[in-house]
């Protein structure tokens, strides 16, 4: 038996495809709408478990289109802390307060926002090999928390590879194939959760045939579009995703 709500697929329909147009083409930081999005009609948990095997999909698609392009040394130096990230949110998921998590993820981004528009017209500082392992750990952990918590961890992710300044290209691949592994990990805390029941599943089913659409779109918009743009949409994006989260987390 599927989700049978009319309004569920009015705002399914175009969540599945906003985040697969956010993996296609802008980095994943797009796809933090389509819980908030869904969870209008259902349960936040549940729409979170209904896209995730979707989202595993997409993974295929965006993957097989960027992986030759991808930073594969970032990916290495983030991979450990975004599983961290995921078994301490499998372990403390059904009794770690929504809002707290809301307003941790949605006040960071919108800080990191001030402090790009603040620092935009002035020289950056390569960080040192320390502070870089520091920084890319931290964001890690807090991007595979909140990627398995709520979908949301494209926020954390640009927040570290944002000022690196990688070419569009290979900033959208990095995000793919980094979030690809980490959706992979989640099938196993959601699987524990019994998150994966008959409903949720078929229901998932039903909108996979969204997913290679959304991610199309989101790889057209990526060749078509100056690299200039594509960070700024990325910031523009944050800065939506860190006001939602922050706004959702005090009216929790």
């Amino acid at each position: 038996m599927i989700v049978s709500d009319p309004w569920f697929y009015a705002t399914a329909i175009p969540a599945v495809l906003i985040y697969g147009i956010g993996k296609g083409g802008l980095g994943g930081a797009l796809g933090i709408i389509a819980v908030p999005l869904m969870a209008l009609t259902i349960a936040p948990t549940q729409a979170a478990a209904i896209l995730l095997p979707i989202l595993c999909l997409m993974d295929v698609f965006a993957i097989k289109e960027h992986y030759r392009h991808a930073d594969y040394a970032q990916i290495k130096l983030m991979l450990p802390g975004a599983v961290v990230g995921v078994v301490l949110a499998g372990l403390f998921l059904s009794v770690t307060p929504e809002a707290g998590l809301k307003l941790l993820i949605g006040g960071l981004s919108l800080l990191f926002c001030l402090q790009y528009i603040a620092s935009s017209h002035k020289v950056k500082k390569k960080p040192g090999v320390i502070s870089g392992v520091i920084t890319a750990w931290f964001w890690s952990v807090l991007s595979g928390f909140s990627s398995t918590a709520i979908h949301a961890g494209g926020g954390p992710a640009s927040i570290y590879l944002l000022p690196l300044k990688l070419d569009k290209v290979v900033l959208v691949a990095t995000m793919a194939v980094l979030f690809g592994i980490i959706n992979l990990f989640k099938l196993v805390p959601y699987t524990l959760l019994g998150e994966f029941d008959q409903t949720n599943l078929l229901t998932a089913f039903i909108l996979m045939p969204l997913a290679p659409v959304g991610v199309k779109l989101g790889i057209n918009i990526l060749h078509r579009v100056s690299q200039d743009l594509i960070y700024k949409l990325c910031y523009f994006f944050l800065f939506l995703s860190g006001s939602k989260l922050f706004w959702d987390g005090l009216a929790f």
